[in-house]
């Protein structure tokens, strides 16, 4: 993962009113193996996080500047630590106006992963700890807390450049319930929501659900695929990227590696070719199963309480809206 350019800054604000401290750095930080591995915990740590949202930049403007500045640092008239200083300041004041903020080291790392550019901005907070110096005596020691990371953003700035249409090249955390303690950090990026990743992940979900069912599937296949669709979309988030359906196409099936693709774009769901999964949507998608003296039954989870209720006290389930193959079957038998 190279990193082209890397830089911290620190913002003093405590949360009892008093004026916002800015101290910048200079210049940029050096190459080490120490920022290479902050970068790597960092992106791990930012991966895993749930809750988050996915945009693109507002119009530029007076209240939303940030992007204008982007562009001309990605444009080359604008060197990497002065267009941190800008941001950084420009963060500084919306944090000043915010009284739920509290300050800490503000990170801006460029940075490379396959062929992607990334820019990652963090605020960054410390743990106190404990260490054991050279003298074998145990001291006090601080220590960055990757694990409470809670304003963060991640811009790819190759999709940003290179497709204009694009509503997802920009992924932040969003806080939990949507607090409004992130708020400010997401003006301050200037983004605006773009794409609903619980609510895209649980289109793909119905997809796969109604794909199995039109291609009528042995129900240890359908497991088998369902297995594949979830492990594809948990690794592709746990590195940050998006699903990509075609991709996603050819790993369920194949033999027949667009057919999955294509029931998608026939149908019409909506979907982009490419969406952020959600992981708290997918870790929901399990199939029940069921087997007993020539009872077979199986489904979705996410089919609970919409296409089949359970009565526990009745010890039994209702199902609404049968498969049609199941349904033409019953009406033959009928007497």
């Amino acid at each position: 993962m190279p990193i082209r350019h890397c830089i911290v800054h620190l913002i003093e604000k405590k949360p009892d009113g008093t004026p916002a401290v800015l101290h910048a750095r200079d210049t940029e930080l050096a190459e080490s193996s120490a920022i290479e591995n902050m970068l790597a915990d960092l992106n791990e740590s930012y991966n895993a996080k749930q809750g988050k949202a996915w945009g693109f930049f507002q119009t530029e403007s007076g209240a939303h500047p940030f992007s204008g500045w982007l562009k001309e640092y990605h444009a080359g008239h604008t060197d990497f630590a002065a267009f941190s200083r800008q941001a950084v300041e420009h963060l500084q004041k919306l944090m000043e106006e915010s009284n739920l903020s509290v300050g800490g080291h503000v990170l801006f790392a460029h940075y490379q992963q396959g062929m992607t550019d990334y820019l990652a901005i963090a605020l960054l907070h410390h743990s106190d700890g404990v260490a054991v110096n050279a003298a074998l005596d145990v001291t006090p020691a601080k220590h960055l807390d990757l694990s409470q990371l809670h304003l963060a953003a991640r811009i790819n700035l190759s999709e940003w450049q290179n497709n204009a249409t694009s509503k997802q090249y920009i992924s932040f955390i969003k806080g939990k319930n949507g607090k409004k303690v992130s708020e400010y950090f997401r003006d301050f990026i200037g983004c605006q929501e773009g794409i609903d990743g619980p609510g895209e992940t649980r289109t793909l979900l119905k997809a796969f659900s109604d794909f199995v069912e039109s291609e009528d599937l042995p129900e240890e296949a359908a497991r088998e695929k369902t297995k594949t669709l979830v492990s594809y979309a948990n690794s592709q988030a746990k590195i940050g990227e998006p699903v990509a359906l075609q991709e996603l196409s050819g790993l369920i099936d194949e033999d027949h590696p667009r057919a999955f693709y294509d029931h998608i774009r026939n149908k019409d769901y909506g979907l982009s070719p490419e969406i952020p999964a959600d992981k708290r949507t997918l870790s929901q998608f399990q199939r029940f199963t069921g087997r007993a003296e020539g009872l077979s039954i199986s489904f979705e989870a996410h089919l609970l309480g919409s296409k089949i209720d359970y009565d526990e006290a009745q010890n039994s389930l209702v199902i609404h809206n049968l498969p049609t193959k199941l349904t033409d079957q019953l009406k033959r038998r009928k007497p």
